[in-house]
């Protein structure tokens, strides 16, 4: 749990072999690259267009769903034009698909006139055939003069009227503006929407034949980046006529190998520690099992170099509001079910197994929590029972449930608030800042108890006012470092400790955030006690009460699970992200981007 020490290096070495430098230096792909000059645009954000064509197309491969046995030789395979011909079969298949839609659409519209074609002028002696569909309601408002018109079809809603004559009727003496139906029959259009679906499976069959490519693809996928990397950081270099110089970050337990990589380059080498002016890359290092952790905390802010990390408890706390947001052993029991079938499946993939541990710890602490809250699928066990004796909480029970939730809430800031103070200890008074906040916290707290409870202690009250007093100085005495030079500093430090003390209602709001722990796993045990109650319901039903009961139980308890999973991720994180993030870390940070290779290797 930790973030891992970086050293600056500057490699110096011949200009002529400046290339042959950063290709071996891609290959050891663990320094962290850095410009030496300005860059009129930013290199990470070029791509070249073979690159972004090959993308397109493996993405457009990776869909199909079927998929040929894998090529592994590279004699017979051209990269430029499988490219160009897999994109021109996803054009094709789009522009035929549209196609066969508007067909289909038409067919539908033509289909109550029936099969015809329109005859010629000659045919009619000079007349013509105009079209109207007529809603049943206002057939009586036809003209009954000398007008000729005959309905050919008529359902419940519309009659499909066909007039007969040299000119279009006048629009106010019909009741309904006319209808086009084309010069093309329905027989026609029938034959051309076939003609449209055996072409699209066609393509469709071509694009399954060429899904035999996608290892090859993507190898050159991630050739083509490594070329575009290796010109980026071609880019970032300081050169003169007969030197040039690459700077990056790398972590101090690999010093080693760049010492070894200078020797083999003959490159000459410096090194030297981060200053607090600067601001090195994140590198996060964790435990195995915990590095999924990593993925949480990057997914809104990565923490900054001189800060702390936060991963180990990002992870516990999010699989402790996970568990309470779905409050079910029953649901549990089932996503335990569901890793199991997917643990040696293709669903984490390679790059994803990390969350596998992750995964497996919210499966135990839900039926944890769900045993603890006495909930299977909505069901309470039997008083007496094994699990009836692991029961400790009672959901409905709102006043202990809340402080609960408050008291998961104050806990996990006071985390952050003392991690953020070991962090400042180098900055002086700053340091008690943060301490400033979780005595007040704990003040609050203190008071909270002394109203809440019928025979709070007698201790409560005067120990919460002093707490409250002795945080509210610190805070406002120690939440600003600015230097005092001269007597408006003074001022302006006072304005700092005011304004740092308008965050009281801040972190008030902040911790009754994590009431929606309790509310939202509320939710989801009440949700699953009603679809119990209507199932059991529908099974009084003569005849088919016992299938309706099925139909009941399982399409209420998936919705049910499905939302559960979706609030217990998106609460789960945010709790962390925004109220835990907000008071523990102090700056957003640049995550470490290691310059290497990306090209797969059998």
């Amino acid at each position: 749990m930790s973030i891992v020490s970086l050293n600056k290096v500057t490699l110096f070495g011949l200009t002529k072999e400046k290339q042959k430098m950063l290709n071996g230096l891609q290959d050891l792909g663990c320094m962290h690259l850095v410009t030496l000059r300005e860059i009129s645009e930013e290199p990470e954000k070029v791509q070249p267009e073979q690159s972004k064509g090959t993308i397109a197309a493996l993405r457009f491969l990776l869909d199909c769903p079927k998929k040929r046995h894998q090529v592994m030789e590279e004699q017979q395979f051209k990269l430029e034009s499988c490219v160009d011909r897999i994109l021109q079969i996803k054009q094709l298949i789009r522009e035929i698909s549209d196609l066969r839609d508007k067909l289909a659409a038409r067919i539908k519209e033509v289909e109550p006139w029936g099969d015809f074609k329109l005859p010629s002028q000659d045919d009619l002696a000079g007349l013509k055939l105009w079209f109207y569909i007529v809603p049943v309601s206002k057939i009586r408002l036809l003209p009954k003069n000398n007008m000729v018109w005959q309905i050919v079809h008529k359902d419940n809603r519309f009659a499909y009227l066909v007039v007969v004559a040299e000119q279009e009727p006048e629009p106010n003496i019909m009741p309904v503006p006319r209808t086009h139906t084309g010069t093309l029959s329905l027989s026609e259009l029938n034959e051309r929407l076939n003609k449209a679906e055996l072409e699209i499976e066609d393509l469709q069959a071509e694009r399954e034949s060429y899904t035999r490519w996608i290892l090859l693809l993507s190898k050159n996928l991630a050739r083509a980046e490594d070329k575009s990397a290796l010109s980026h950081a071609a880019k970032k270099t300081l050169d003169t006529e007969e030197i040039f110089a690459v700077q990056g970050w790398v972590a101090e337990k690999t010093i080693a190998k760049i010492f070894d990589f200078a020797q083999q380059y003959r490159l000459a080498f410096q090194i030297a520690n981060p200053t607090l002016k600067e601001i090195p890359p994140t590198l996060l290092e964790n435990p195995e099992p915990f590095t999924a952790g990593e993925d949480l905390v990057g997914f809104y802010k990565m923490p900054s170099y001189w800060d702390w990390d936060p991963v180990i408890i990002v992870f516990f706390s999010f699989m402790v509001f996970f568990a309470m947001i779905v409050s079910d052993a029953g649901y549990g029991t089932l996503l335990g079910i569901l890793l199991m079938f997917t643990w040696r499946s293709n669903v984490f993939g390679s790059s994803r197994r990390r969350f596998r541990p992750l995964a497996l710890s919210l499966v135990f602490s839900t039926i944890i929590w769900g045993m603890l809250v006495g909930s299977y699928f909505g069901m309470e066990p039997v008083q007496g029972t094994l699990l009836g004796q692991l029961k400790v909480f009672d959901i409905n029970d709102f006043d202990t449930m809340m402080r609960l939730s408050i008291i998961i809430g104050v806990l996990h800031l006071s985390l952050a608030n003392l991690f953020k103070a070991r962090q400042l200890l180098h900055r002086g008074l700053r340091v008690y800042g943060p301490l400033g906040w979780f005595v007040i916290i704990w003040g609050g707290v203190l008071l909270w108890f002394n109203n809440s409870f019928v025979n709070p202690e007698s201790w409560f009250l005067p120990v919460a006012q002093g707490l409250l007093s002795l945080g509210f100085i610190m805070v406002f005495l120690f939440s600003s470092d600015r230097p005092i030079k001269k007597p408006f500093d003074s001022i302006l430090k006072v304005f700092d400790g005011l304004k740092s003390l308008t965050g009281v209602t801040k972190i008030f709001g902040d911790v009754l955030s994590y009431l929606r722990l309790f509310a939202l796993g509320l939710a989801s045990a009440s949700l699953a006690v009603t679809f119990n109650n209507l199932a059991s319901h529908a099974r009084d039903i003569e005849g088919l009460g016992l299938l309706y009961s099925l139909l009941i139980l399982f399409a209420g308890h998936s919705l049910n699970l499905l939302l559960s999973l979706m609030s217990a991720v998106v609460h789960g994180t945010r709790l962390n992200c925004i109220e835990f993030f907000n008071w523990g870390l102090a700056e957003e940070g640049i995550p470490f981007k290691a310059f290497a290779k990306m090209e797969i290797r059998e």
